[in-house]
């Protein structure tokens, strides 16, 4: 149990790093700058700027030099675990932060450029299932080719989890050849259709922030706040499960892992589904409100935690394919690049920030207060979805409406108020 915790909770205040740091000599993971931990707030903080600066050159050399971040960055985590240097290790990271997180804003923003309308809850469901797939994959090969490596070099130690990291790095090889000929294909078609990068939403402007309509600021709140309740309750959950249901490591992997895996086939079909039926508001409505009864019910029962864990991978999914795709619908073509990017960087953010609060809430609540804190979170987001739904619905016709009412209130009580003074 010890151990489990270790892995999930971090290192004690005393504690050495057991994960193949490097020797007595290397301090603590906690003692590296918060600049340079991807899971701090000054490393999103600078990964925001550095990728506002990339995105004044266009999303298609942004996407290459963020390739290009993701694999310098593995190599480099890489040569740490070969070189038994953990300071390295982490310095990989940190590279691998600043251009992972800066793809996923060019992968959005390529999306809207190609795709219009209804289609975008699709194509983001596809997103979404291509990602978890490649999680499920990392997740289950790697200790496998691990093993392989061990066998063929006949012992353990840094130079196999290094040559390991190597091969896993080949990924992010094929990764920078997509996103190059990617950009080949789109300024192919930039001049078969004789459109401009600007016009396209491909370029950052950050003036376009004081023109984000309040519709575009509920969507930044639904977002922060729901994956707020979802991404670090992941990542305490096996230890969760231990603790509370007395399940063991592998079952405890199993039930924390069905998120993800749900979401795979999932995905591209309620993606589908939400391009057919339109509504988006209401599928967004549903997810909160599936995911508000799935911490619920992990909170304050004893049931089966595999029906919640169920209904939060489907709430997971369907928030994605018509959260997302909403975006384009508020906001003019022209701004979605800065649209995107901010909503991104928000949710990094706002998971880091949360991810503190947690942390802070188990070590001195323990599990109960935290399911109550992420329900909040939940609540929040709900708030904003109806919030959301009656911004769109007063808007037009409704809202003149609403004003000619509330003038009418005010004319029907100034009447009355020159009436008592007469």
């Amino acid at each position: 149990m010890a151990e489990e915790e270790r892995a999930l909770l971090g290192p004690a205040a005393g504690d050495d790093d057991g994960g193949g740091g490097g020797g007595g000599s290397l301090g603590p993971p906690r003692a590296l700058p918060a600049v340079c931990d991807p899971r701090r707030l000054p490393h999103r903080l600078l990964v925001l700027t550095l990728m506002c600066f990339l995105g004044f050159g266009g999303w298609r050399l942004g996407t290459v030099i963020f390739s290009i971040f993701v694999c310098v960055g593995q190599v480099i985590f890489a040569l740490g675990a070969l070189l038994n240097t953990f300071w390295l290790m982490d310095m990989g990271r940190f590279v691998f932060g600043i251009g992972g997180e800066s793809l996923a804003v060019a992968q959005n923003t390529y999306a809207v450029s190609w795709f219009k309308g209804k289609e975008l809850n699709l194509v983001f469901g596809l997103q979404l299932s291509m990602a978890r797939i490649g999680s499920t994959v990392n997740m289950n090969i790697m200790g496998w080719i691990y093993s392989r490596v061990r066998d063929l070099l006949g012992y353990t130690g840094p130079s196999t989890l290094g040559l390991t990291l190597m091969i896993g790095g080949l990924t992010c090889l094929f990764s920078l050849a997509c996103a190059l000929i990617l950009a080949y294909l789109d300024k192919r078609a930039e001049k078969l259709l004789c459109k401009e990068q600007g016009k396209t939403g491909e370029v950052i402007k950050l003036t376009d922030v004081k023109d984000f309509s309040l519709s575009l600021w509920l969507i930044f709140v639904i977002c922060v706040c729901y994956y707020a309740a979802v991404f670090p309750f992941i990542g305490l959950g096996k230890v969760f499960f231990i603790e509370k249901f007395k399940f063991s490591s592998q079952e405890a992997s199993a039930i924390n892992s069905i998120v993800y895996i749900i979401s795979v086939p999932m995905s591209p079909v309620f993606g589908l589904l939400v391009d057919k039926l339109g509504k988006n508001i209401i599928w967004v409505l549903c997810a909160v409100v599936t995911t508000l009864a799935s911490h619920v019910m992990l909170a304050f029962t004893f049931w089966n935690p595999w029906i919640p864990m169920c209904l939060l991978g489907v709430a997971y999914s369907l928030l994605a394919c018509a959260l997302w795709p909403m975006v384009a619908f508020v906001v003019p073509e022209h701004q979605l690049g800065t649209a995107y990017g901010f909503m991104q960087s928000i949710q990094n953010l706002g998971l880091a920030i949360i991810a503190i609060a947690a942390g802070m809430i188990l070590d001195t609540r323990g599990y109960l207060f935290l399911e109550v804190f992420f329900s909040a979170c939940v609540c929040l987001s709900l708030i904003a979805v109806v919030m959301l739904y009656f911004v769109n619905h007063l808007t037009g016709k409704c809202f003149q409406l609403l004003l000619v009412f509330f003038i009418l209130i005010l004319e029907v009580t100034e009447l009355n108020c020159l009436q008592v003074v007469l």
